[in-house]
């Protein structure tokens, strides 16, 4: 496999480092964060933009460095084997499936919080307004209990990060290189993409259901990572049926 960056891979990575330095650069971070993060739609500082932005943001340098890292070595591969449009197709549809996830996992927890704080007697504008102020009321916990953090999380904190993206990357490269032997970092034993891809989706899976980190902070999109990874299928599976469908004679 040769690793001499393709055009989009360089393209995405730049963009990433320099959104990176603005953000340290400008504000102390807070100025970037508050307007490119993606934010829960019902909070005060989520703009439509931040659908796209907030694929660019990453929360440190650590955070930045794995992501680039995977996109300098899975995307080039990709991109070389689909074509650059593909690519950026595969890309931003699979960034765009990984917050469609992660909202619609977000939105549950926070219906499900709101509807129990209503019937309980607190107004919706007391609800909006302190959680706009990133606060959590003291009696709130007698009424939500253990899902009270969840509730507060979902509404507060942003989404940044390519992750999302990259899963349906490290899919389409699986699909098109199901033999070709990967290692982690951490375990540096060679495994066979067909069953290396799956395994970290299935700890993906593992973390969101069991609220355990294993291999990333617990602070993790644990669904944007899976619904990226789902719509990097969706798409390789249905592009390889359709190159399959034109060698069928009737």
């Amino acid at each position: 496999m040769r690793f001499q960056m393709t055009d989009a891979v360089k393209n995405l990575l730049i963009i990433n480092v320099l959104m990176f330095i603005a953000t340290i650069a400008f504000g102390g971070g807070e100025l970037f964060y508050e307007l490119f993060s993606l934010y829960f739609p019902k909070n005060e500082k989520f703009e439509i933009w931040q659908l796209l932005t907030h694929m660019f943001m990453h929360g440190d340098i650590t955070h930045l460095f794995f992501n680039m890292f995977a996109l300098w070595m899975f995307g080039t591969a990709v991109e070389r084997q689909l074509g650059t449009k593909k690519f950026l197709f595969v890309y931003f549809s699979a960034g765009l499936g990984a917050l469609a996830f992660q909202l619609g996992f977000n939105y549950y927890e926070f219906i499900t919080g709101f509807e129990k704080l209503v019937e309980a007697g607190v107004s919706d504008n007391t609800i909006f307004n302190t959680l706009n102020e990133g606060m959590l009321k003291n009696n709130w916990q007698s009424i939500l209990g253990d899902s009270l953090n969840n509730f507060g999380e979902s509404f507060v904190i942003p989404m940044v990060g390519a992750s999302g993206c990259l899963m349906g990357i490290l899919v389409a490269f699986g699909m098109m290189n199901p033999n070709t032997e990967l290692m982690m970092l951490f375990l540096p034993i060679p495994i066979k993409a067909k069953y290396f891809i799956p395994g970290i989706i299935a700890l993906d899976i593992f973390s969101q259901l069991s609220g355990q980190a294993i291999f990333s902070p617990n602070n993790t999109a644990y669904m944007a990572h899976i619904g990226g990874a789902f719509i990097g299928f969706i798409i390789m599976w249905y592009w390889k049926k359709n190159s399959m469908d034109k060698y069928r004679i009737n």
